[in-house]
Parts: C-alpha cells; sequence; structure tokens
C-alpha cells in the first residue's frame, strides 16, 4: 500500500519512565528461577504517569523535531491497550496539552501491540490523501499483567509519536505499508477485568511468527526488496528471543536488528514498542539508510513499513532527548515500590 502523495516523518519523539524493576526481583518474590528471565528489566510508569502523560512527552519531543506550529496537525491520534478511561479518549487531553485544539480529529485506536502503527498508517493515509498537511500519530503503554503472571516480567510502559507530513519535509520518507490480520485467540483481556490472558500455546505459532513474517513479506514483495536492502529493522518485542528469531527466518543479520532493540533494557512496551524501537533507530540512523518497521498486535495482526532517511534528520535529530538518554536516567525500584506504583494492592 502507498498513499497517493509521498509522504513521510516530519518529526518523532520518544519517551521512557525512569523506573525499572529488575527481572530478577520479579522472581524473588513469586520464588521463580533467576534463569533464562524474558528480559533484564523493565520500565515501570511512576505513580503520576499513565498513557496519557507518556503520550504527551512523546509527542512534545516530536512536535520539537518537525519545528511545525500544533495548529498545524489536523489529526492526533493515541494507539494503546492501556488508556486511563474505559469512555472519554485520550487524545482529546493530549491534543488540548499540545496546543493542537480545537481544529483536529482526535480519536484513540485500539488492536493491541500494533494500535500505534494501525494510527501511523491511517496518518499517512489521511496526509496522502490531502485531507491534511500534518496528522500525529502515537502509541504509548503502560504495564498490564497479573501478580506473578509470566507476562509481568516483560509488560513494561514506553511511548513514541509521529508527525506524519508531506514526503519533501520528511526526515524519512515512507516507501510503502502492508497489513496481516487474523482473528487468532493469543491474547486478550474482557471487559471490567484489570488484567490480561494469554494463549500460551498461540502466542509464537500461530500469533506472532506467522502474522509477522506474512506482513513482511507481502511488503517486500511490493516493493522488490530483500533483507540486505535494509540498514535497519525494527520488529515488535514481547521478549529479546522473538524478534531475533523473527529477523533470521527474514534473512537479516543480529546488527541490522540491535539497535531498536530494546526489550532486554525496557520490557515490552505493548502499543509503544516498535514505535519506541523506530524512534531508536532514527536517533542514530543516517541520510539515506532504510529502515524496516514492524509490529505485532494480538488478535491478531501485523503492519509493516519501509522508511528511507534523508538529509532533514541529522539537522533535527539534536532538538529532542534521544530514546538513549531516557533509558540511561533509570531509577531500580523493588517490588513493594512498582506493585504501589501500579495500583496492584487492591483495598476490598
Amino acid at each position: 500500500m502507498k498513499p497517493r502523495s509521498p509522504v513521510g516523518i516530519v518529526g518523532y519523539g520518544g519517551y521512557v519512565p525512569r523506573y525499572r524493576i529488575r527481572g530478577a526481583e520479579i522472581a524473588r518474590v513469586w520464588g521463580h528461577s533467576e534463569e533464562n528471565l524474558p528480559v533484564e528489566e523493565k520500565a515501570v510508569a511512576g505513580p503520576d504517569e499513565d498513557t496519557t502523560t507518556i503520550a504527551i512527552e512523546a509527542a512534545r519531543n516530536a512536535l520539537l523535531r518537525a519545528g511545525i506550529d500544533p495548529q498545524e496537525i489536523r489529526a492526533v491520534w493515541v494507539g494503546s491497550e492501556s488508556k486511563p478511561y474505559a469512555v472519554k479518549p485520550t487524545s482529546t487531553i493530549v491534543a488540548e496539552a499540545l496546543g493542537a485544539t480545537p481544529r483536529v480529529s482526535a480519536a484513540d485506536w485500539e488492536f493491541a501491540c500494533k494500535a500505534g502503527t494501525e494510527a501511523l498508517l491511517a496518518a499517512a493515509a489521511l496526509v496522502g490523501s490531502g485531507m491534511a498537511r500534518y496528522a500525529l500519530a502515537i502509541g504509548a503503554d503502560t504495564a498490564q499483567a497479573e501478580p506473578g503472571d509470566a507476562l509481568e516480567y516483560t509488560a513494561a510502559a514506553g511511548g513514541a509519536a509521529f508527525i506524519v507530513g508531506p514526503a519533501e519535509e520528511s526526515l524519512a520518507v515512507m516507501e510503502g505499508c502492508s497489513s496481516y490480520s487474523t482473528d487468532t485467540p493469543d491474547f486478550f483481556r474482557r471487559a471490567e477485568k484489570p488484567y490480561p490472558q494469554h494463549g500460551h500455546r498461540f502466542t509464537g505459532e500461530p500469533a506472532y511468527f506467522a502474522h509477522s513474517l506474512g506482513a513482511v513479506k507481502l511488503l517486500l514483495e511490493e516493493l522488490g526488496y530483500a533483507a540486505p536492502d535494509f540498514k535497519m529493522a525494527i520488529f515488535h518485542q514481547p521478549n529479546t528471543k522473538f524478534p531475533l528469531s523473527l529477523a533470521r527466518m527474514l534473512g537479516f543479520e543480529q546488527e541490522q536488528v540491535a539497535v531498536g532493540l530494546l526489550a532486554g533494557e525496557i520490557g515490552n512496551a505493548y502499543a509503544g514498542s516498535s514505535p519506541l524501537g523506530f524512534a531508536a533507530a532514527l536517533d542514530v540512523a543516517k541520510p539515506g539508510d532504510r529502515i524496516l518497521l514492524v509490529s505485532f498486535g494480538s488478535g491478531a495482526g501485523s503492519d509493516a513499513f519501509s522508511f528511507v532517511c534523508t538529509e532533514a534528520l541529522e539537522k533535527r535529530r539534536a532538538r529532542a532527548p534521544l530514546v538513549k538518554e531516557y533509558i540511561a536516567r533509570k531509577r531500580l525500584v523493588d517490588y513493594a515500590t512498582y506493585a504501589r506504583f501500579r495500583g496492584k494492592l487492591r483495598m476490598s
């Protein structure tokens, strides 16, 4: 799929909360083995942070890099599976905080961990159709995991934001995108339930690998590319093993994946997972570099994009903090503090 008019990223930004909890600390509390933990540590939203504040911080960074008036943005779309209100959009709060209201379309997007790239795809379509000059797409989430469950090791917090605009103003031009979706019951959360459930044996095959492979193969076939044509590849990161295995299946080398592989340091930021990896890749990319961005959302589906970086990237990068700077400022917490921050202690 390609937009009628060429589009790209004119501004981007990431955000990772300061607090971290180590996988070994979670294992200690629940009496689990500390060997072969899926990630080293994960980012934890503070007591005054949620999806909305994460989205605002990432979006402000994107605005700084774009250098545009927020009143020029015609859409603010936030993808998340942990929005703070069941009935009240996150997007209107974000748009108000940025100064983009009132002449703006605001909506929340849902598709598990690929809600952020769904918003990005729609933003590209809106701008590419000529209905808007700029549209803002955000993927942001906070940890959702039942105490003691395997997801508690990886379910983390973070987000990334991308302002889509005309290709001639872009720091990374979108060459094309593809989507691959089916009804696969690998992960879900019913209404009024505080934590999601997962289908265990469905999470790898036929969910993550089948859909991610499907989306990438469709994109490569349409564009006529192969793995060596990309400088970097960003995959969804439910853990550190899955994206590396997927890369090997597609013929990518580990060094092509390494820059955007953040799961071991900050965990799985859900809707912000692959978008945050993409932001980290843009932090170090050079003009002419081609980047593959691949998301995965349980339920299930995958989006794949190809971007080529332009000369504008290096000029605008220094206008906002890098992803690695947010990662470096970490502060470790114990399980009790983590449980308090995330509201896991429920009083009857």
